[in-house]
């Protein structure tokens, strides 16, 4: 994907879109049911998340980042 290309409004909204995810397989785990996304255990979602925040910080953007360690129940950022 070419994330020199997206705006920073689209970047925003895509890292939004990673935590989202993330928070949504921990929600569903805690409930005892399969995670939906699989976030955790799909190696490309760390990858595309690593790849935003990279050009988010090259672009000295301000956000918040994923704690890839514990549950993510809030979506924390500023874009």
């Amino acid at each position: 994907m070419n994330y020199q290309a997206l705006t920073n409004d689209s970047l925003t909204m895509m890292y939004n879109g990673v935590r989202g995810a993330l928070a949504a397989d921990d929600a569903l785990s805690d409930l005892g049911a399969e995670r939906k996304f699989r976030v955790r255990q799909t190696p490309g979602w760390k990858a595309h998340a690593a790849s935003l925040e990279a050009e988010m910080l090259k672009r000295r953007m301000f956000f918040e980042l994923i704690d890839w360690s514990q549950d993510q129940t809030m979506l924390l950022f500023e874009g």
